[in-house]
């Protein structure tokens, strides 16, 4: 017998966040340990006539990669990957870990060649073709694990919860209050669509940048479990100014803290961290990820804490997030490249305020709009 709460998960990924209808094609991915959501999950794509694929992740592997590869090992990228975009309907990616700090030990400039690959950047660029385009429907759903647990200082029973109020599972109608912040969201956007430039005020910060000819997007449940964001993507070569990342940076594992980052004419000219100096620098050689790809606000106020897991990181009312490297072509992004790495900023803290052509939209974590 499953479990309710991956019952109730699995009802909302199947038949809110994908829509999944008879014939289509489902792969299911993610580590072992979340055994009863790949059957949970399983179960509700067969109910609604779907055809499920399960491929669980096997813990350690990519530990046994990174530590014995060749430059051509970890660059090589399999065409059977390459299937998993172009011939499924629907990808739902379950998030767990078996250890949060498998890649601490591996060396920066292993990881960065990893995610350097040019055939890794065009997986991206046509999985992001297809989602755009609404051939491929994707979600990214959490499931509770110890590692997580003790990443977000809690016990599994207390991270449990955590994850069900995020994901309003504790309400009567799940489905309905991810509705509910679909609507509220687009009002927002509504208003937001017309705006030229953005400039953000807040500590050891002051950003601008303009979005002529971008457009903004609602993250309401659709793509990510949990979600509650709205973000744009801003004009490549238009970023100037400063910013102060309020939280750790967590990059395939490892945290970089207190970065700074400077902007001239969209690139980053300076980039500084009390701890994780070399592997952001690392980072910010591959191609275009010393570019803005995205700029986004969280909107989920049921998350109330910093839990190392961007999942729901960027998703936590009062904060922002950028994203370094990849940007989205819907929203009219032309940055191309093989990572998008988001980075969080406080947003509460007195003083910070978001401007949008000369008004404020935005301030210590309230919409002013």
């Amino acid at each position: 017998m499953i479990n309710t709460f991956y019952e109730k998960l699995a009802n909302l990924v199947v038949n809110y966040s994908l829509n999944v209808k008879k014939g289509d094609r489902v792969l299911i991915e993610g580590p072992t340990i979340a055994k009863e959501l790949f059957q949970a999950i399983f179960l509700e794509v067969l109910k609604m006539g779907g055809h499920p694929l399960a491929i669980p992740r096997i813990e350690g592997l990519n530990e046994l990669l990174f530590k014995n590869a060749s430059e051509e090992q970890l660059l090589y990228f399999h065409n059977l990957l390459k299937l998993t975009n172009t011939e499924f309907d629907c990808i739902i990616t379950i998030d767990g870990e078996f250890n949060t700090r498998n890649l601490a030990l591996i060396n920066p400039k292993v990881l960065a060649t990893y995610q350097g690959s040019p055939d890794r950047t065009e997986y991206i660029r046509v999985f992001e073709e297809r989602t755009s385009k609404k051939e491929l429907r994707w979600i990214c759903v959490p499931f509770p694990c110890h590692a997580f647990a003790q990443e977000a200082n809690m016990d599994l029973f207390s991270y449990s919860n955590f994850v069900e109020n995020a994901l309003f599972l504790d309400k009567e109608n799940p489905i309905e209050e991810w509705q509910n912040m679909e609507k509220k969201q687009d009002q927002i956007i509504e208003n937001l669509n017309n705006v030229k430039r953005i400039q953000v005020i807040g500590k050891d910060t002051e950003l601008t940048f303009s979005l002529d000819g971008r457009i903004w997007d609602n993250c309401c449940g659709k793509e990510n479990l949990p979600d509650g964001e709205i973000y744009t993507c801003p004009v490549e070569d238009s970023v100037n100014g400063h910013i102060r990342l309020s939280y750790p940076g967590i990059y395939m594992g490892r945290e970089i803290e207190n970065i700074f980052l400077e902007f001239k004419d969209g690139v980053v000219i300076n980039a500084t961290a009390d701890k994780g100096q070399e592997l952001l620098e690392e980072i910010l050689k591959i191609e275009n990820a010393d570019k803005l790809g995205e700029f986004a606000i969280g909107t989920n106020y049921g998350i109330t804490q910093f839990t190392k897991n961007i999942g729901f990181d960027e998703k936590i009312g009062g904060t922002l997030h950028i994203a370094l490297g990849h940007g989205f072509k819907n929203i009219g992004s032309k940055n191309e490249s093989a990572i998008h790495w988001d980075i969080l900023k406080d947003m509460k803290i007195p003083g910070s305020k978001i401007i949008a052509d000369n008004k404020i939209i935005y301030e210590e974590g309230k919409w002013q709009i």
